[in-house]
């Protein structure tokens, strides 16, 4: 499945049960780890609208925005698997890629001329996130653990 299409059909809820994970680089520093998830689920939130679920109401009717019932797991895993990872996934669900150069610096231009300026088979991630068919999902991150 093509990462287009599912963008594309973003706001429709899929018929088999989904899941969604993040892995991030084990060699990153806690902080730039949860910038680099957090990038990652910002940009999944987006493209996936109906993981979103409904808003949360107080007692009083007081409304909270709603959160995503299925979970999100942080796992982790090295650059080299993350790499073979994003590899794999491409062809069986919709993945968010980031690239270090995201964490180089703080202008969006540079990053995207850093990135523009390289083959693809040259890029090195910092996170990958999945969304796509629960079973396919399990199989492809099955085996890392959780960033502790």
């Amino acid at each position: 499945m093509q990462n287009e299409a599912i963008a594309a059909a973003g706001a429709e809820t899929p018929a088999e049960p989904e899941r969604c994970v993040i892995v991030v680089d084990e060699a990153l520093p806690p902080g730039k780890a949860s910038n680099a998830a957090a990038v990652v689920a910002f940009t999944l939130g987006q493209r996936h609208q109906h993981l979103v679920g409904e808003p949360l109401r107080e007692l009083d009717g007081t409304a909270h925005p709603g959160l995503i019932p299925i979970g999100i797991p942080v796992l982790k895993a090295t650059a080299e698997q993350l790499s073979a990872l994003r590899r794999k996934s491409l062809a069986n669900c919709d993945v968010v890629d980031f690239p270090v150069q995201g964490q180089t610096t703080t202008d969006y231009a540079a990053f995207l001329g850093a990135v523009n300026a390289l083959p693809g088979e040259a890029l090195q991630y910092l996170a990958v996130g999945l969304v796509g068919p629960k079973k396919k999902v399990g199989k492809l991150v099955g085996g890392l653990s959780l960033f502790a």
